[in-house]
């Protein structure tokens, strides 16, 4: 088993910057842990080219890739969603439409539905494709985002609901994102 690990300086930065460049990172196996002290560590930090600051002598901040990783929106795909990753998703979307499938794993409608809005996403790569199941895990977003029937398709632009289409309606729902991308 595997672990990946980033080497970041403290967090002395402005919110612009990133934590971690790409050359930063390094995988770790268990078995290869146990060679390493902190000096080598930090020695091997160095080695990647970093600087010190002028300032006292900071430790290294050890993060794992859990807690390095952002949220990133994929386009071209829908991306199935749950109460925790939404949000950020969304977030993370920016100026770009996000579309939102409220579906259910038993909902004959839903299915009917799924394979007709995974070809949106195909068809418009400008926009974020969501799905998110409407199950007892996300029912507290689910009801927080007003869903009454499935399937609901909630559209959002710039973190906010501006459309929403209920029901199996594919034309309907075409309109919507047409609407709202050209707006």
């Amino acid at each position: 088993m595997a672990l990946n690990l980033s080497l970041c300086p403290p967090p002395i930065r402005s919110p612009q910057t990133p934590l971690c460049s790409a050359k930063q990172s390094i995988a770790l196996s268990s078995s290869s842990l146990a060679p390493y002290s902190k000096s080598t560590v930090n020695s091997s930090r160095r080695s990647l080219g970093e600087k010190r600051s002028s300032g006292a002598s900071r430790g290294t901040v050890v993060r794992s890739s859990l807690d390095t990783v952002e949220p990133t929106v994929k386009v071209g795909q829908v991306t199935e969603v749950n109460k925790d990753t939404f949000w950020p998703l969304v977030k993370a979307a920016g100026d770009k439409t996000v579309v939102v499938d409220m579906y259910t794993q038993w909902c004959g409608p839903c299915k009917v539905m799924a394979p007709k809005f995974q070809e949106l996403s195909k068809k418009h790569l400008d926009v974020v494709f969501l799905k998110l199941d409407c199950n007892q895990d996300n029912k507290p977003l689910a009801k927080e985002l007003g869903i009454k029937v499935v399937p609901t398709f909630k559209i959002l632009k710039d973190n906010k609901i501006v459309k929403e289409v209920t029901g199996a309606k594919f034309d309907d729902l075409v309109l919507a994102i047409e609407t709202v991308r050209s707006s």
